[in-house]
């Protein structure tokens, strides 16, 4: 998407981020960062996160918060506890962000490890539920609220598994979110499909790939912040290629 936005287009929100370590969540982190938000980190790898925090400050944004935690392992307590720190230390919550993805095993049906299956759609689509379900009540309450999901191109090609049911449940999700808070007119809830990109679950993905032919993580933020700041108020129940 070719999407300029202006420097202060994020000012004063709180938006939480997960898979913020790595790939297209650090990048869209540090995008929003730079654009006047305070970004709440979430990943499992604490050594990642970090590093993601350290670029904001380097880059002069406003100081972020990490936020480990597991999908896998996370509970629905766990996610209620986040939403409580959350709301007690910033008073408020602009947007949430899907970003961490697993793709777990690409394999024929009859070849498919059912406890892969399992851990891929709990990652993929469970998690996102449980933690949109955490966060939805601090969302709904701002003027202006946004819901994002990262989704696929390949969630209904052989061979995807577990991931391309997942992100084809995720998409129903957002589309189920959108249309039952459309008449509040307060939450959006919108998908972005990255496309190929230089990434390491593209990686695994398509490892015949040249990765330096395909665009950068950076390349693609733009659309997610059209998809969280006010240019985008019309917008909800949609897809969005980011390329």
């Amino acid at each position: 998407m070719n999407y300029s936005a202006t420097s202060d287009l994020l000012l004063d929100s709180v938006i939480l981020v997960t898979g913020a370590g790595d790939g297209i969540g650090a990048a869209v982190a540090k995008s929003y960062a730079k654009h006047g938000a305070t970004v709440v980190l979430l990943d499992k790898n604490i050594k990642a996160v970090e590093k993601t925090y350290d670029d904001i400050e380097a880059n002069g944004g406003k100081t972020p918060a990490i936020y480990p935690l597991d999908l896998m392992g996370a509970s629905v307590t766990d996610y209620e506890t986040l939403a409580s720190n959350i709301a007690e230390n910033f008073g408020r919550l602009d947007g949430l962000v899907h970003c961490a993805a697993s793709l777990g095993q690409i394999a024929s049906f009859d070849n498919q490890n059912t406890a892969i299956w399992l851990e891929t759609l709990h990652i993929n689509l469970t998690a996102p539920y449980l933690l949109t379900r955490a966060c939805v009540a601090m969302l709904r309450q701002q003027e202006h609220g946004a819901i994002i999901f990262t989704s696929d191109d390949y969630k209904d090609k052989a061979y995807w598994a577990g991931y391309g049911v997942a992100k084809a449940g995720i998409e129903t999700l957002s589309k189920q979110l959108a249309d039952e808070f459309e008449s509040e007119g307060r939450l959006r809830v919108n998908c972005v499909i990255p496309g190929p990109v230089q990434t390491m679950l593209y990686a695994r993905a398509f490892p015949g790939i040249n990765p330096n032919s395909l665009p950068l993580p950076e390349d693609l933020v733009s659309t997610y912040l059209y998809l969280m700041g006010k240019d985008s108020l019309t917008k909800t129940g949609q897809c969005f290629s980011a390329q």
